[in-house]
């Protein structure tokens, strides 16, 4: 018991070490370094993260209307976010493994132009079954966006920079909701059409396909490929194929563990955001009687609020290392909940709105940095991606718990109590994910675009392998005979596991 405790107590989340936090002082200064096709790529990510999120809550934002096109009550709706979130997992495994078998590019351009034509198709439904049919195959291609999304955007960024850069691409996903709410708020009215909704998503969708498709492959599989010529070994497809599959069976046995942690975690996310988002709009007008602009209005500014904080949280995970901003965040939410809930103007709603969200999404900016670096390092595009769905998945039924909860809580008006039963949700979520953070581990400044493909031989192993470069952390390392985590070092390659420590702890 006492050596539990001690490994409890030195496991807690703490700041990064020194060195790291001095590399991250001047973030201005790295940004600027940067290159345009960095930039490029980078945007690219996270458009294609903006269209997952524009579709999805295009659905949300509609929820009142469908139910008098389809003549459902708003639980029966809801039936098609949760089969939306519950295909995801498949996505992110089919395109995850593209992406990591192929490269992220044209794996990450076909779902999108997928996401769009199934966009449109919804757009065109008529009958209730055919919505939710298309709404579920939906769902697996938007399960493949965030894995590829998240590996195109951080790998092409300098270490020092990708926290900052984490929030920015995670709250794409707020900026999809908020052009989402923009366009309900001012198109949908004007032309008394729900539709419009799903035009404007296929539209971006097939502009971020377009713009992937234009733009080069990601740098680290250019190098690797590269390597592989430089090797005078080039292989086959098929024996690529092979080494993949090995691989990947060796990356499941030595992370196993850590697959878990990383599926307990993103249920709690998942529940975290979907419980205070999917049904907002109903809320704000059913529970609070408030029209449905200004429930849109309230929609807005509470993702102003989001934005703003996942980009600081993003940014100061630098510093305070992952799991204690998410902490942090975590925290901060559950204290601005009685704002979210009890007002019933629209002043204090919003407000409610916004400093919830910035909670909520503060603590999302640090997921996609995160998980990438928990991430065996050749399997960035479908683990990553499989823990976020799948942890969507467990969560799928949210907005379903919310809508039929609160329909049988009323208010003192006679109202569904959706308010009520979502502050519950949130709140609970919220002491799950920080219980997540204080028992799970941290690889804060991993270099994993230093590791070996997943077609390349010892991928499984998470082999880091120097292309070129005289100096890098394993060098840095190296006086001490080990690398960052604890690893032994060799002059051709240093492995960041093996798998006794995959086995025994997160780390």
């Amino acid at each position: 018991m006492p050596n539990i405790i001690q490994q409890f107590v030195a496991n807690l989340p703490r700041p990064p070490p020194k060195s790291s936090r001095d590399a991250s002082t001047n973030i201005w200064k790295v940004v600027s370094s940067l290159t345009p096709m960095q930039y490029a790529l980078f945007f690219s990510g996270w458009l294609a993260w903006t269209v997952d999120a524009i579709d999805f809550f295009s659905v949300s934002l509609s929820n009142t209307r469908l139910t008098t096109y389809f003549d459902k009550p708003l639980g029966t709706i809801t039936t098609s976010l949760t089969l939306t979130l519950l295909f995801r997992p498949l996505g992110a495994v089919i395109f995850g493994l593209l992406g990591d078998r192929y490269g992220r590019k044209w794996p990450l351009v076909a779902d999108l132009i997928i996401c769009g034509a199934l966009s449109l198709a919804t757009a065109y439904t008529r009958h209730f079954n055919e919505f939710l049919a298309v709404r579920a195959l939906f769902g697996i291609a938007m399960g493949g966006i965030w894995g590829l999304s998240a590996a195109t955007g951080l790998e092409n960024m300098p270490v020092e920079a990708r926290g900052f850069f984490s929030g920015i691409l995670q709250q794409g996903y707020a900026v999809g909701y908020l052009l989402s709410a923009v366009i309900n708020l001012t198109e949908v009215p004007k032309h008394g059409n729900w539709r419009i909704l799903f035009y404007f998503a296929a539209s971006v969708s097939a502009f971020a396909a377009l713009l992937r498709a234009v733009l080069p492959e990601s740098q680290v599989f250019i190098d690797r490929r590269a390597a592989e010529r430089a090797s005078g070994t080039v292989m086959s497809s098929a024996q690529k194929s092979k080494i993949f599959i090995k691989e990947a069976g060796r990356a499941i046995k030595l992370h196993w563990v850590r697959c878990i942690f990383a599926i307990l975690l993103m249920t709690g996310f998942n529940f975290f955001s979907h419980g205070s988002q999917d049904i907002y709009p109903s809320y704000i007008q059913k529970s609070k009687g408030l029209s449905a602009h200004l429930a849109t209005i309230a929609t807005i500014i509470g993702n102003c609020g989001a934005i703003a904080g996942g980009t600081i949280a993003g940014y100061l995970s630098q510093f305070l290392g992952r799991r204690l901003t998410i902490i942090a965040f975590c925290v901060w939410t559950c204290a601005f909940i009685p704002l979210w809930l009890l007002p019933n103007s629209f002043g204090g709603l919003a407000a409610g709105a916004f400093f919830v969200q910035f909670g909520v999404q503060g603590a999302w900016g640090v997921v996609p940095i995160y998980l990438t670096e928990l991430s065996p390092v050749a399997f960035r595009g479908v683990f990553p991606g499989l823990a976020y769905q799948l942890g969507n998945m467990i969560s799928s039924a949210s907005g379903q718990i919310e809508a039929v909860a609160g329909d049988h809580i009323k208010t003192k008006q006679g109202r569904p109590d959706y308010g009520r039963i979502g502050a519950i949700l949130i709140s609970v979520v919220a002491v799950w994910i920080i219980g997540c953070c204080l028992i799970g581990a941290e690889q804060h400044g991993s270099h994993f675009e230093k590791g070996k493909a997943a077609f390349e031989v010892g991928a499984g192993r998470d082999e880091i392998e120097e292309l070129d470069e005289p100096k890098s952390y394993t060098h840095d390392l190296e006086k001490d005979g080990a690398d960052k985590f604890g690893q032994p070092i060799h002059r051709e390659s240093a492995s960041r596991t093996d798998e006794s420590v995959s086995k025994s702890s997160f780390a």
